[in-house]
């Protein structure tokens, strides 16, 4: 379905995949408005790292092994976005830290992936999750993007029911939700997804501003103002109580790093993601009219953001939809008709 530039665009979800989708499509001329019941930084991309390392990310969650192609264009579109955003992007790399063994158990992945076998990542990079997420708002809302802080609780023929029990009429939705609506409320096909809780823990006291992303067995601290130590991935939780227990793993693995660090007053902060049975996302028409599906980034949403935005904004347009559409498929995981 192609649509004209000025068609009415409702965005539920104001995350990265969420407010990157708007700034698209307000930039193309379309009439935009994302609903969110909180839109400011609580949700999981603010509680991130930043990450856009799609070396790292084959090397060590197995679900994205098989898509570092995938990632790394992904990745290439970051340059010119943070550049037109102001937003820095810091390209400091990730250093392996850890035993011998530890170490020379990277080095066999690395070259398992066609990587240089070593212990340092030049290719993987980051930004700031809470300036790139104020970045796209601002941006988005120059482009004419309005963000209401209300859910979305359905939509059927061009009208739109909102958690206040008001109804507005929009030409397609866009479903860029975190762990709201994976149940099918809306969309068929976000039943495939499945929640991640991840925790991570941030120490106020760092001085390596400029320094590369550490990862170690079980572990990454990313540098910056504050250091991110990273991060859990509880399967299949969705609530965003702080656990300490679950968190002991990460504690333990951080101090082997960095005996010093204060682990003690460090700050944890919870956030849920969803996922799809093979790491990538959902993006494209559902089969509920008028409905499209930006959704599941598991902990890629940073990295997959523009390319997901431009992704859209070729559905909607008819413009070419590049080299991963097929991959991302909304309706991939759907059965054959017998």
């Amino acid at each position: 379905m192609k649509l004209r530039s000025g068609a009415r665009i409702a965005v539920a979800g104001a995350g990265a995949l969420g407010s990157a989708v708007a700034l698209r499509l307000a930039q193309r001329g379309f009439r935009v408005t994302v609903f969110d019941p909180s839109p400011g930084d609580a949700n999981a991309s603010s509680v991130a790292a930043g990450m856009l390392a799609p070396v790292s990310e084959a090397l060590f969650d197995p679900a994205s092994r098989n898509h570092l192609d995938i990632m790394k264009r992904a990745r290439d579109l970051w340059p010119d976005v943070a550049r037109a955003l102001g937003l820095g992007l810091e390209r400091d790399g990730v250093r392996i830290e850890g035993s011998d063994a530890w170490r020379n158990e990277v080095a066999s992945r690395l070259g398992a992936l066609g990587e240089p076998a070593g212990v340092f990542i030049a290719e993987d990079w980051r930004i700031d999750a809470r300036a790139g997420l104020l970045a796209l708002r601002g941006a988005a809302s120059e482009a004419g993007a309005v963000f209401r802080a209300l859910a979305v609780r359905g939509f059927e023929a061009g009208v739109l029911e909102l958690a206040d029990g008001g109804q507005e009429s929009f030409d397609t939705l866009i479903l860029a939700t975190g762990p709201g609506l994976r149940q099918g409320e809306i969309a068929p096909e976000t039943r495939m997804l499945s929640p991640i809780k991840g925790q991570i823990l941030r120490l106020a006291a760092c001085d390596d501003d400029g320094a590369p992303v550490v990862r170690g067995e079980g572990v990454y601290l990313a540098p910056g103002a504050v250091l991110a130590v990273g991060a859990t991935m509880e399967h299949g939780r969705d609530d965003l109580t702080p656990d300490l227990e679950a968190t002991l793993g990460l504690r333990r693995a951080a101090a082997t790093l960095r005996p010093d660090l204060d682990l003690e007053s460090a700050k944890v902060e919870v956030g849920v993601r969803v996922t799809t049975p093979d790491g990538l996302p959902l993006v494209g028409w559902s089969r509920m009219p008028g409905v499209m599906l930006a959704v599941g980034a598991r902990r890629n949403g940073w990295l997959f953001a523009p390319l997901v935005a431009d992704m859209v904004a070729a559905y909607l347009t008819g413009d070419n939809l590049g080299p991963d559409a097929a991959a991302m498929d909304a309706r991939r995981f759907e059965k054959p008709e017998t």
